[in-house]
């Protein structure tokens, strides 16, 4: 069975800094994307960042694009978004997703893992 563990959720002042990880256990092997999805209060979830395991396709949403940067490390089986120049609009649950689609972001429903997701609180 597979598992998305995310860690490195906080609260930061806008402007900081953050770094999200995301573990994968179990017998994960796929081709297609993964990365991160986070849903703010009283609105639908969305794409950030997702990549596939070569590296060579990366998505990122327009509202991050420039101060987030997706990255893995497949001997740690371990994807990672680092944020910076957070803003108070990135303020949402982040959620580590898994085996989805690589053309922009799809629905959510299209992927088949997700973590139980972490808060990012980003105060003005």
């Amino acid at each position: 069975q597979v598992h998305l563990v995310e860690s490195g959720g906080g609260s930061v002042q806008a402007g900081g800094s953050l770094r999200l990880s995301c573990a994968v256990s179990g017998d994960y092997q796929s081709s297609n994307c993964m990365g991160w999805f986070r849903q703010a209060p009283g609105k639908e979830r969305e794409g950030v960042a997702t990549m596939n395991p070569d590296g060579d396709i990366i998505n990122y949403s327009d509202s991050v694009k420039d101060r987030f940067t997706i990255s893995q490390d497949s001997a740690k089986n371990t994807v990672y978004l680092q944020m910076t120049s957070l803003k108070p609009e990135d303020t949402a649950v982040y959620y580590c997703v898994a085996d989805g689609v690589c053309v922009g972001f799809g629905d959510a429903y299209e992927y088949t893992y997700w973590g139980q997701g972490t808060q990012v609180t980003v105060s003005s």
